[in-house]
C-alpha cells in the first residue's frame, strides 16, 4: 500500500491514496491552519471507524440480517503531553434493521474488534484502550 501527502499551505495537506483518492487535512488556526478540513488525528480516528463498520456490515449482510442503517459513534481521548497519542477509544455501533438478531450483531462487533479490524487491533496493540459497544434499533417502515 502506498500513499502521498503533500503540503499545500500553512498547516494544510492533501493526501492521495495508492488507489488515487484524495483527502484534505488542515490544522487549527493557532498552529497556522485555517480549520478547513479534518485534522490528521481525526482522519486516523475516522479511518478506524470506517475499518470496523465495514467489517460489521459485511458480517451482518452475510448472515442475512436486514440492516437499513448503521453508524459507529466514536469517543476518543488523547494524552495531554506530546506525543498526544490516543489513550482511549470507544466505538459504539448503532445498527438499525428489521428483526435483527442480537447474537449476530454482538458477534459481528466482537469479530471486528478481535480478528478483522486491522486499524483498531493495531491501536490496541500500541496500548490504546479500545472498547466496543452496540445497540439495536428496530426498523418499522412507515405504513402511510
Amino acid at each position: 500500500m502506498k500513499a502521498t501527502v503533500k503540503w499545500t499551505d500553512g498547516a494544510m495537506f492533501v493526501g492521495e491514496s495508492g488507489s488515487g483518492h484524495t483527502v484534505v487535512m488542515d490544522g487549527p488556526e493557532d498552529l497556522g491552519g485555517r480549520n478547513l478540513a479534518a485534522r490528521p488525528m481525526e482522519m486516523l480516528l475516522l479511518g478506524t471507524g470506517g475499518c470496523s463498520i465495514y467489517d460489521v456490515l459485511s458480517m451482518l449482510k452475510k448472515s442475512r440480517q436486514q440492516v437499513v442503517d448503521c453508524r459507529v459513534e466514536m469517543d476518543a481521548e488523547r494524552a495531554d503531553a506530546v506525543p498526544a497519542v490516543f489513550t482511549r477509544i470507544n466505538m459504539h455501533f448503532v445498527v438499525t434493521g428489521a428483526a435483527l438478531k442480537e447474537s449476530h450483531v454482538k458477534r459481528a462487533v466482537e469479530l471486528s474488534a478481535e480478528k478483522y479490524c486491522s486499524a483498531s487491533i493495531m491501536l490496541g496493540a500500541a496500548g490504546v484502550e479500545v472498547t466496543h459497544s452496540y445497540e439495536i434499533v428496530e426498523f418499522a417502515p412507515d405504513n402511510n
